[in-house]
């Protein structure tokens, strides 16, 4: 019971395991969470301890489990495990790498699969819809026959009704381009050109979706008239430049008709492939998903075992690992049943050797909390840390901190929110912890609950001394105030109310003040007076100072322990 008042008695020993079993009996100091190990090395580089590799094997586990919890967000729900899974064995290290390597590769492969198949279907999507316009542009706009435009061996469109000075070889380029881009675009066009060509665009009434970053895009689509090989070679340039994409547009609308046909074909096949790809990827993704939080405990406890072993010494036969660790005197006698059982998990036949030895240096200061203390505990390390062995001044603050915050909060309303909210967290203390979040907020908050609980209790408490709730008083027992005796005895008539703006209750006149005080908290006659901020802010700052001095008074007294 003295630890809870005192930093506890703190034990310095020297541990010798057997490589074998070094291991386990780590994992298992580890779960027990009662000792701090030196390190003994260092002057030696990360990269020169003995167990490096295991750490950077384990760090690339991370890896996969960080990429694998992106691909899992918001797509698959991941299950909570019912309890902590135990630390693996190093043997079980090779098998689940395997595992976390295997199921990168083929959820990769299935992503740039599924990237390829969007990519791919996004450009016949561009291509249907561009055909389709540009089928509407020769036969409304125009109104050409389709043999109007012949074709030539280079590609370009030869036109046969334009008079003899006109005539030569007109060709037309057909794509699309992101709406953003098309003001800029149809300029340059304009300027690098010389006005001497003829563009139509229309814009694409589908939203498309970008295969990489999946988001939405909108796009125009466009049909350029040109004359002469030098034209066609800077728009060509021009439609680089602005990231426009060029598709073969035949002029003959036999053509584009069955070239349409084929595209809308190759479209339904290519949904039927993306709708199987998605399927196998979501198998792959509910598969990680089921195994993802042991999976990240397990790694997370292999990691920090070795990169404990890494702060041991190994002696020259190679043989047997040293290391110096600090504990709880009381607790020798749980350590050296954890380190027993790590040798039986193990399977080694030497048990760990433990000697206590001298310190030079101060011990480190250990103060034993709970889930209800350590929020309390965590507020009095923030300012700092006590000295080994010094009084812990976090008991105490358990109801003195909740009691001065409720003094200056002094709202039973707003307590009664208070206490709610905290005891919401309280009684759903296990689901919410299972369910681990990096909202600092929040973890602060959660924390924090019976912080919260204790300061809702004595707010409800200090807001019925106050008579305050959500700003309103309460009027129960009736005010010891009356206003009848004064008219009674003459000193107020209806001429000293009209001419008077404040009137104020004497208590010398017989019957205005009963002579009994309000039997709790502030007489509710006060939410009337015109000084009730002035009474109430006055009685309230009164109250914290000779609080506050009390305080201050009991830190002195703990402070003279502390000397002696």
């Amino acid at each position: 019971m003295a630890s809870v008042f005192r930093s506890e008695e703190m034990c310095l020993s020297q541990l010798f395991l057997q490589v074998e079993a070094a291991y386990c009996c780590v994992a298992e100091l580890g779960e027990l969470g009662l000792v701090q190990f030196k390190d003994l090395n260092v002057n030696v580089s990360s990269f020169q301890r003995k167990f490096v590799n295991e750490v950077r094997r384990c760090e690339s586990m991370e890896r996969i489990l960080r990429f694998l919890e992106d691909e899992i967000k918001n797509e698959v729900e991941v299950p909570l495990p019912d309890k902590c899974p135990p630390t693996p064995l190093p043997r079980e290290m090779i098998a689940l790498e395997t595992v976390l390597e295997k199921l990168e590769g083929e959820l990769q492969e299935a992503n740039q699969n599924q990237q390829a198949l969007k990519k791919s279907f996004l450009e016949l999507t561009e291509l249907k819809y561009l055909l389709k316009k540009t089928q509407d542009f020769f036969e409304t706009e125009t109104n050409l026959p389709d043999d109007f435009f012949t074709e030539d061996t280079s590609g370009l469109l030869e036109l046969r009704a334009l008079p003899a000075y006109m005539a030569g070889k007109l060709g037309f380029t057909a794509g699309v381009v992101n709406r953003e881009r098309m003001a800029s675009f149809e300029r340059l066009l304009w300027r690098v050109c010389r006005g001497n060509i003829y563009l139509k665009f229309s814009e694409m009434d589908t939203v498309l979706e970008d295969p990489v970053t999946k988001e939405e895009i909108k796009k125009n689509m466009f049909i350029i008239f040109y004359q002469g090989e030098q034209l066609r070679q800077k728009i060509k340039k021009i439609c680089e430049g602005f990231r426009a994409t060029i598709y073969p547009c035949p002029e003959p609308a036999v053509e584009r008709r069955e070239m349409l046909d084929g595209v809308k074909m190759r479209l339904e096949d290519l949904a039927t492939v993306i709708t199987q790809t998605e399927s196998h990827r979501q198998r792959l993704l509910q598969e990680a998903a089921a195994s993802w939080c042991s999976w990240v405990v397990k790694v997370q406890k292999m990691k920090a075992i070795y990169h404990t072993l890494n702060m041991c010494n190994i002696d020259v036969t190679q043989q047997c690992i040293i290391a110096e660790i600090w504990f709880p005197a009381a607790d020798a006698g749980r350590i050296k049943r954890a380190l027993a059982q790590g040798m039986e998990v193990s399977g080694s036949s030497m048990a760990p050797i433990l000697t206590a030895v001298q310190s030079t240096t101060a011990p480190p200061t250990f103060n034993r909390t709970n889930k209800f203390t350590a929020g309390f505990q965590n507020i009095v390390d923030a300012y700092g840390v006590g000295n080994y062995r010094e009084m812990n001044p976090a008991p105490y603050s358990i109801v003195t901190f909740p009691f001065l915050f409720a003094v200056m909060f002094g709202d039973c309303g707003h307590g009664t929110v208070m206490l709610l909210a905290a005891l919401w967290m309280v009684l759903n203390e296990r689901r919410l912890l299972s369910q681990k979040t990096d909202n600092e907020i929040w973890n602060t908050f959660f924390n924090g609950r019976y912080l919260i609980l204790l300061m809702g209790i004595f707010s409800i408490y200090t807001g019925l001394i106050y008579n305050d709730c959500f700003s309103k008083a309460f009027n129960i027992f009736g005010s010891s105030w009356s206003v009848q005796p004064m008219f009674r005895n003459g000193t107020w008539n209806m001429k000293v109310i009209e001419t008077t703006p404040l009137l104020q209750l004497d208590p010398a006149i017989p019957g205005v003040y009963s002579g009994n005080p309000y039997p709790f908290g502030i007489d509710p006659i006060w939410n009337l007076a015109s000084n009730k901020l002035t009474f109430l802010n006055s009685y309230k700052m009164k109250m914290s100072v000779i609080l506050g001095i009390v305080q201050m008074a009991f830190g002195v007294i703990l402070s003279l322990f502390n000397h002696m």
